[in-house]
């Protein structure tokens, strides 16, 4: 087996960690400005590989690592955008219409996971879906839009709540 290319079982990513958890830190470090922050996705970078069933032969084990914590920078960076985006809603309302702490969370987190379930929706699917429900746009206005027929708007908004009130 040659020096950069390894197969790694399962009880290795203590390994992989020894080996690069100081170097994924670092790098997140750089790109997120937080140290906090950085260790707290590099400990989450190394918990979704635990929680995989079985890992693939890692011939790049800091490619892979980046991979993965890219993606939960782009997670954590979308969150902060929902996150501010309520916040100064909720800046906007009168004193006695602000919800309490408590509701005010349980808010955040339902809008997030809205997001997530969305995002795993194809684009027209979830552009019709936000024309429709968000817009306030009929159907042959969606279907304008979007250029397909009326029907295929009603499929996709169909398919958009079904994946949202079902996931």
């Amino acid at each position: 087996m040659s020096a950069n290319k390894f197969a790694l079982p399962q009880q290795d990513i203590e390994g992989l960690y020894v080996d690069h958890g100081g170097w994924l830190r670092g790098w997140l470090r750089r790109k997120l400005g937080d140290a906090s922050s950085a260790a707290d996705l590099a400990h989450d970078t190394f918990v979704r590989l635990l929680a995989k069933d079985a890992l693939p032969e890692i011939r790049e084990p800091r490619a892979l690592l980046t991979t993965i914590a890219h993606g939960l920078v782009l997670n954590l960076r979308r969150r902060q955008r929902i996150e501010q985006a309520y916040l100064e809603a909720l800046a906007l309302l009168p004193e006695p219409q602000t919800p309490s702490p408590e509701t005010q969370a349980i808010l955040l987190e339902t809008l997030l996971e809205i997001d997530r379930l969305l995002d795993a929706l194809p684009r027209l699917v979830r552009q019709a879906f936000l024309l429709s429900q968000i817009d306030g746009k009929r159907q042959s206005e969606i279907a304008v839009e979007l250029g397909v027929s009326v029907p295929t708007v009603k499929r996709y908004i169909a398919k958009a709540l079904a994946h949202c009130c079902f996931a």
